[in-house]
């Protein structure tokens, strides 16, 4: 299964046409039986889908020992941890925070093979809250580069986010930057790294998937 044929190639992930569809479907239904209000409100939810689903060009950087954001937002946290549940090693933690306007296509951190993906089911506090990380819905995904290190993706659902997409399974070997999955709607991606890498952001940074460096090899 390749990440492309699931979430495609154009400027909007596939995922998102049936809503657009319906949506777009209310607002010229609203146009032609002169449904003014039910017009403009379909609209407006049309417009906010085709923003939210969004799938933009992103350059990947070209760097081998650049580790990139695996998803767009606000960088809320970055801390030291013993991740005892997939690594079960000590790892350097960064998470990012995605609000509805963020886009929420996830790429891949490094160029790696998946090993493992752990759903784990849970509940919808919203992403920023500290316990989010250890009690919500969340799908985590395991890497591993063709160097031996490897690296723990978690998307968390948040308060809005009651759907995790993934787009490839165990075995799959992808590109540094290419989609793995997206959230649906607003949440949060924590990314461990082995304690040997530098971290090169800071709570309060924003950060682009696929493209913005938020970690290197050393």
């Amino acid at each position: 299964m390749s990440s492309f044929s699931t979430l495609g190639r154009g400027p909007i992930a596939l995922p998102g046409y049936p809503l657009i569809g319906a949506t777009g479907g209310v607002t010229l239904a609203g146009w032609l039986l002169d449904w003014p209000l039910v017009a403009l409100l379909a609209l407006a939810a049309t417009v906010f889908l085709v923003n939210f689903f969004r799938n933009p060009t992103r350059a990947i950087p070209e760097d081998p020992d650049a580790i990139v954001a695996p998803a767009d937002g606000k960088v809320i946290l970055v801390d030291e941890v013993v991740e005892s549940e997939v690594l079960k090693s000590p790892a350097r933690r960064l998470a990012i925070f995605m609000n509805v306007f963020d886009v929420h296509v996830n790429r891949a951190p490094v160029a790696g093979r998946v090993v493992e993906l752990i759903h784990r089911p849970g509940r919808y506090l919203a992403a920023q809250r500290g316990e989010a990380a250890r009690v919500n819905e969340q799908l985590a995904s395991l890497w591993e580069t063709e160097e031996g290190h490897r690296v723990l993706a978690v998307q968390i659902a948040g308060l809005l986010a009651r759907r995790i997409i993934p787009v490839v399974r165990p075995g799959d070997v992808l590109p540094k930057g290419a989609p793995f999955g997206m959230i649906c709607f607003g949440s949060r991606v924590d990314l461990y790294l082995p304690p040997e890498c530098a971290i090169m952001v800071k709570p309060g940074d924003r950060v682009k998937a696929g493209s913005s460096i938020v970690a290197r090899w050393e």
